[in-house]
């Protein structure tokens, strides 16, 4: 119990400083990582056959990319803001795909009925992809540890560090699309993009996976001499209306 409070004591202090220190109330410094990539796509969940994508890297697609990096089930990376580093310029892309989705039950059948076949020419369809080109970004983050964790939050934090200067990753992070990967390094001193500053209208925040599907949270965006600023609370459940699907939540918690 004595050590229970003096742990207690000393993260109070630490949120105390943080708070005097106009850090909003997180203790440590955030975390600074730097992606880039020669295309890149942040798709509009309210976009499905024709990808779109936001000019700005979301705050989802910012943790996937942390995640690529280090990741356990002891903790969750808090995005805080993203800087762009580079001019916001678009393409378009046109390529062929497939319509439908190959399950593992699809799967399964293919293996074992003889005769069964599966014709890409026959589920071909080309589809447009509006998608950025030679970007790159700055990610600040924090790193909120879970109750179970049985281990300080410097510990994740510095295991990050390391992977990130040495170029060590679980698997090979990506831009919006997998098949757009990238790279990434520590922060350098290449400066943000300062004269760009506009309202980016709703975006998404995180998706929660749940058993009636995928619930999407939304926030206010805006992009202030090339930094946006990602709130820790989203926008209210159905506060956005999202069109109707069958991979899709109803909003509910």
């Amino acid at each position: 119990m004595i050590e229970v409070a003096r742990t207690g004591s000393v993260m109070d202090e630490g949120r105390s400083l943080a708070r005097r220190r106009g850090n909003q109330g997180w203790v440590f410094p955030d975390l600074v990582v730097e992606v880039w990539g020669p295309l890149a796509c942040f798709t509009r969940p309210e976009l499905k056959s024709e990808r779109v994508s936001y000019p700005v890297m979301t705050p989802s697609a910012a943790a996937g990319v942390l995640e690529a990096i280090y990741w356990k089930p002891e903790f969750r990376y808090v995005v805080r803001a993203i800087e762009v580093l580079k001019p916001i310029r678009w393409m378009q892309v046109r390529r062929n795909e497939v319509k439908s989705i190959v399950t593992a039950k699809k799967v399964q059948e293919l293996q074992t009925t003889p005769g069964a076949r599966y014709d890409v020419e026959e589920d071909r369809d080309q589809r447009n992809t509006m998608a950025l080109t030679d970007v790159a970004y700055r990610i600040r983050a924090q790193i909120v540890v879970a109750g179970h964790a049985g281990a300080p939050e410097q510990k994740f934090r510095e295991q990050l560090r390391r992977r990130v200067d040495r170029g060590a990753c679980f698997s090979q992070p990506f831009l919006g699309c997998r098949e757009f990967s990238a790279s990434f390094g520590p922060a350098s001193q290449a400066p943000v993009l300062v004269e760009r500053s506009e309202e980016l209208g709703v975006m998404l925040h995180s998706i929660a996976y749940t058993p009636k599907g995928e619930r999407y949270r939304w926030f206010r965006a805006r992009l202030e001499r090339g930094v946006m600023d990602v709130p820790d609370k989203p926008l209210s459940a159905g506060s956005v209306a999202m069109p109707s699907a069958p991979w899709r939540a109803d909003g509910e918690e």
